[in-house]
């Protein structure tokens, strides 16, 4: 779990040095009020685009891609809008980015913001672009929240006929959601020799140190009296548990029927949400089981879930509200495309602008006078 949200951060460190790259003279393809969209931006939200979809679709995001890129402009020229009416409405997220970046150091097992800004420079990537990226990213988060999402209503009428409506979708199968704490009995290997760095040469597996097992064994039990005394679970798994999952308060995820070893499964499903297992001896040491959450099969109890269909509903009604919005701020906006591109979010409505040629050269949007009848620009 750890390895692979430290992968999707490293994939994102790479995107922003893609998203960030140095540009040099561009070619201008749109404005947007006083900032402009270059072809270089373009070919870089492209990429941005196409690496989105392979992470959330894999296999198949070919086909997405055919769907989407068609929008790439807009969605360029969306986020120039929102960030506009971020700083109109004085949102800096100043804040959020600070919490935003501490989140990444967690989950990179990183002890320092300095050592976060070391590992996106290891990458290639500028720390302040980095940082740019996300911050802009919650702006336009939170002004569509602001504007949008706060104007959104969400009757239990609608609640219940989507529970009704969505039986299928919402039935599965019994899983627990568990959390661990691993005192580990493997040795400590030593520095990997000349002859085990050779291509095709196997490490030899070293056998178990009885004393260390011993060992492991007592500070097992003492961990698990200390939860059973109420200590939190989460926090002895952060300061002894020697799982990869550590970090994490010990949280390893959901589990349903068939997907665990059967011992381990006894032990685990017969538990009720809150309670931990004895301590079970495993091939990788002495494991403490908390069974955070406990669904039983079938479809759950509409109380159980009904933040999560509200959250599902949100999302529906949020979309096309956010596009009406986004075509409002076009209506009210001065935006110019190049010929031969295209933005597939324009409003019909959206004031056409005039090109005039100038003595002093291209004319400024901040510049002109009776600015909501007319946009001077001049490519």
């Amino acid at each position: 779990m750890v390895k692979k949200k430290s992968l999707f951060i490293l994939a994102f460190l790479l995107l922003a040095a893609v998203l960030h790259a140095d540009n040099i003279v561009d070619e201008i393809v749109a404005r947007v009020d006083n900032s402009i969209i270059t072809r270089g931006d373009l070919e870089r939200g492209k990429q941005s685009t196409q690496q989105e979809l392979k992470d959330r679709y894999q296999s198949g995001w070919e086909a997405k891609w055919n769907e989407h890129q068609k929008d790439v402009l807009r969605d360029l020229i969306d986020e120039q809008l929102l960030l506009g009416k971020g700083k109109e409405l004085g949102i800096t997220a100043e804040t959020e980015l600070v919490k935003r970046l501490n989140e990444l150091r967690q989950q990179m097992n990183l002890e320092t913001m300095e050592d976060l800004e070391k590992a996106a420079q290891q990458q290639g990537v500028s720390f302040v672009d980095f940082k740019d990226r996300i911050k802009n990213q919650i702006i336009a988060q939170q002004v569509v929240s602001r504007e949008v999402g706060s104007r959104v209503r969400i009757s239990n009428d609608e609640i219940q006929k989507w529970y009704q409506d969505h039986q299928k979708d919402i039935s599965s199968p019994e899983a627990v959601k568990l959390s661990e704490i691993l005192v580990s009995t493997q040795p400590i290997k030593p520095p990997p020799s000349d002859k085990d760095n050779k291509e095709g040469s196997p490490s030899a597996q070293l056998p178990e140190d009885p004393n260390r097992v011993a060992e492991a064994k007592v500070k097992a039990q003492q961990l698990l009296e200390d939860l059973r005394k109420g200590a939190k679970f989460d926090e002895v798994a952060k300061k002894s548990s020697d799982g990869p999952t550590a970090a994490q308060g010990g949280e390893i995820g959901a589990f349903r029927r068939g997907e665990m070893a059967k011992e381990l499964e006894d032990k685990t499903f017969s538990l009720k949400p809150g309670e931990v297992t004895d301590v079970i001896r495993t091939k990788q040491g002495f494991i403490i089981f908390k069974v955070v959450d406990h669904q039983q099969a079938g479809v759950p109890p509409l109380k159980q879930i009904e933040d999560r269909i509200r959250e599902a509903i949100y999302a529906e009604k949020l979309e096309p509200a956010a596009r009406a919005y986004l075509t409002k701020l076009r209506e009210e906006a001065y935006i110019d495309i190049k010929s031969g591109y295209v933005d597939t979010g324009a409003s019909p409505n959206q004031s056409k602008p005039i090109i005039v040629a100038s003595a002093d050269g291209p004319s400024s949007p901040a510049k002109h006078a009776n600015k909501k009848k007319k946009h001077f620009l001049l490519f």
